[in-house]
């Protein structure tokens, strides 16, 4: 039987999927629940409404045209500490835990249960405690404004290049680990990456 939770009730949901009989699915169950919810079928789109209307969870496919499920989560990741759960089928355990690595914070795997979904659901809004967009955050002696792309060191700015602020806030989000160089620069450039490779280590960056 599916429970509904009142203090969760009216969170903005953006459901992320190519396959249309998915999202009607999804926005009929979580529209039962009292979530309010968006679609989309692919990930520009979904940035377009992820910006426009700022969701306080994203539940998004991994396959899809033009930008898949990792890269989307990668981008979003950049700009907001927003929940992700990623839907993979059965076998897809390399791009799951690269959707994992990327900044998503849970998965389901299809075919899914509903009450399982959305059990996933209520437990990642509880851990995002209501901040799914965090304006700022603290890393250290620094302080991240992320609305207005500033990094400040002991009240001073320090100050930074669009691309420098984006490999900053991507390291700060990931203390204590091993980046490669890779992963660098497709968090930060997208696909675009392979393009940038040669300034990126030609001219290195100051962090």
């Amino acid at each position: 039987m599916m429970m509904s939770t009142p203090t969760l009730e009216k969170a903005r949901v953006l459901v992320v999927d190519d396959e249309p009989q998915i999202t009607r699915v999804l926005r009929t169950v979580l529209s039962s629940q009292g979530y309010q919810v968006r679609t989309a079928a692919e990930g520009e789109a979904a940035l377009t409404n992820f910006s426009e209307w700022r969701p306080e969870l994203v539940i998004t496919d991994l396959y899809m045209p033009h930008m898949d499920g990792v890269e989307l989560c990668r981008r979003i990741r950049a700009m907001s500490a927003v929940p992700i759960i990623v839907l993979s089928v059965k076998g897809e355990e390399r791009t799951k835990v690269e959707a994992l690595d990327s900044g998503a914070d849970d998965y389901v795997t299809k075919p899914f249960g509903i009450d399982e979904l959305l059990a996933r659901v209520r437990a990642a809004l509880r851990r995002s405690s209501g901040d799914a967009e965090v304006a700022s955050f603290e890393a250290g002696h620094f302080r991240v404004d992320l609305e207005g792309r500033r990094v400040h060191a002991r009240g001073q700015e320090v100050r930074l290049t669009p691309k420098e602020f984006d490999l900053f806030v991507y390291m700060a989000r990931h203390p204590s680990r091993v980046i490669t160089h890779r992963t660098l620069l497709e968090a930060v450039w997208g696909e675009t990456a392979q393009e940038h490779r040669g300034l990126f280590f030609g001219r290195g960056i100051r962090c």
